[in-house]
C-alpha cells in the first residue's frame, strides 16, 4: 500500500470509529457477552464489516450535548415502558380493536443523521413503526396503532417531532440547533400574541 493509501485508510478508520465503537458494542449486545473475547471478535467484524461492505463516510455534527443525551436516554427509556404498557391495554381490550393509520410526519430540522436517528428511536418505541423514509423531502410515513381520529393522528405527528427536537439538543449540529431555538422563540411569541389576543 502506497504511503497516500495508507493515510487515507487511517484517515477513514478515525472518520468511522464512532461507528466502529458503536457495532462492537451491538456485536456484544447480541451474544451478551462482555468479554475480551466478544470486544475482539466484535472488534474484526466492525472492521470486516466496513472495509467491505463500504459505505460514504457519515458527516458527524461534532457536537454533543451531555445533559440532552442523557435527557434523551432517560426519556427514551421511559417511551418504552409507556409505549409497551399501552399497546398491552390495547391489545387485551377486547371491548375494541385498536384503530391503525399511516401517517406523514414532515420533519423540520433533521438532515440525514437526525432523521435516521428519529426514524430508529420511533420504531422502537412500541406501537409504531417507520415503513418508509423520503430522504429528499425529509418525512417519514409511519404505522400506528391505537388511531381513532385526526386527533389522534396529529398527536403521533407531535410525538415525532419532539423526537426530532430531542435528536437535534443532543446531537444535532450548531446550525440545527439555532434553527431550533428560533423555531421555539416565533412559536412562544406566536403563542403569546394569541393569548393577548383572545383576552381582549
Amino acid at each position: 500500500m502506497s504511503p497516500e493509501g495508507k493515510r487515507h485508510f487511517w484517515r477513514d478508520l478515525r472518520a468511522q470509529l464512532p461507528f466502529l465503537a458503536w457495532l462492537v458494542v451491538l456485536w456484544m449486545l447480541l451474544w451478551g457477552q462482555f468479554t475480551l473475547l466478544a470486544f475482539v471478535s466484535g472488534l474484526v467484524v466492525a472492521v470486516f464489516v466496513t472495509r467491505v461492505f463500504r459505505l460514504p463516510t457519515v458527516e458527524l455534527s461534532g457536537r454533543v450535548n451531555v445533559f440532552y443525551a442523557a435527557l434523551f436516554v432517560v426519556q427514551f427509556l421511559w417511551a418504552l415502558l409507556r409505549g409497551a404498557v399501552t399497546v398491552a391495554i390495547q391489545v387485551f381490550d377486547f371491548r375494541k380493536q385498536p384503530g391503525t393509520a399511516i401517517i406523514a410526519v414532515p420533519l423540520r430540522h433533521a438532515d440525514d443523521l437526525v432523521m435516521t436517528h428519529v426514524a430508529v428511536v420511533s420504531s422502537l418505541v412500541p406501537g409504531s413503526l417507520v415503513v418508509e423514509a423520503d430522504r429528499d423531502r425529509r418525512v417519514l410515513y409511519m404505522h400506528v396503532i391505537g388511531v381513532d381520529g385526526m386527533d389522534d393522528v396529529e398527536k403521533q405527528r407531535r410525538i415525532v417531532l419532539r423526537w426530532e427536537q430531542r435528536v437535534v439538543r443532543a446531537l444535532g449540529d450548531p446550525a440545527q440547533y439555532r434553527a431550533l431555538k428560533a423555531d421555539e422563540r416565533a412559536r412562544a411569541t406566536a403563542a403569546g400574541s394569541s393569548t393577548k389576543g383572545g383576552a381582549r
